[in-house]
């Protein structure tokens, strides 16, 4: 039985991983981005451990969400599913680069971090000069390159922790629309299956899985320079820098 925290776990993807985890009969604790949408969450997923809520487009915010994750103990996994689409490139950069950074930061480290990226991390550019200095120019697609080149700068820096990126597949979830092509259920169970299987395939770090298979990815995300420099910039963006443990 394991002890997971999810971002973005009131509805989506999220969700369904939490519900699938509690299943499986692992102690969950979720995280909305207010109050309301955490009661919400517990009362779809009634058997989880707990609510954590936090508004991840503000640093403030996620900040204080790691004190509070901190205070409930070290975790064995922990996904980091939430996500915006249709979103300024301000909210973008917050949430889905900035946000993940800051809670791997000045979370405990676990034994597992799942990182959610996209396909369109294939077409995003690292684009490390703009992120420094106009988020207005970073696009959905640089940022989930940007949570694949974490995931892989973790696996290297961090060896005792096993970190890895998805690629959820296009699903019909609300930010994928309606008509997403992708199989839902395969969507949330490789972030499930990372968390928590001692399958050799799942015992892994510093892969980029589609559907619980490695694939290839953006070569960007391999640079080792540009690793190092995302986790540089973003350390200057939030004022606190990568650990090395």
């Amino acid at each position: 039985m394991a002890l997971i925290f999810i971002t973005g776990s009131a509805d989506g993807l999220g969700h369904l991983a939490a519900k699938q985890l509690v299943k499986e009969g692992h102690n969950v604790v979720l995280h909305a981005r207010n109050k309301q949408r955490g009661q919400e969450a517990l009362k779809k997923v009634p058997d989880a451990e707990g609510v954590v809520t936090a508004d991840l487009s503000s640093m403030d915010e996620t900040r204080q969400l790691a004190v509070e994750v901190n205070k409930l103990g070290v975790f064995d996994a922990i996904i980091h599913n939430a996500g915006v689409y249709r979103a300024t490139g301000e909210e973008i950069v917050t949430v889905n680069t900035l946000a993940p950074y800051l809670l791997t930061c000045l979370i405990k480290p676990p034994k597992r971090l799942v990182y959610l990226s996209s396909q369109n991390q294939a077409y995003g550019r690292a684009n490390l000069d703009k992120l420094a200095s106009d988020f207005s120019r970073i696009s959905y697609s640089d940022s989930k390159l940007h949570d694949l080149m974490l995931a892989l700068a973790v696996a290297r820096l961090w060896p005792s922790v096993y970190s890895n990126a998805v690629d959820p597949g296009w699903v019909p979830t609300k930010m994928g629309g309606s008509g997403a092509p992708d199989d839902l259920t395969k969507g949330y169970q490789t972030q499930a299956w990372l968390a928590t299987s001692n399958a050799p395939e799942a015992c892994v770090s510093g892969c980029y899985f589609y559907h619980k298979e490695q694939h290839n990815h953006n070569h960007e995300a391999s640079e080792i320079e540009k690793q190092d420099k995302l986790l540089a910039t973003c350390g200057q963006l939030t004022g606190v820098q990568f650990p090395l443990y």
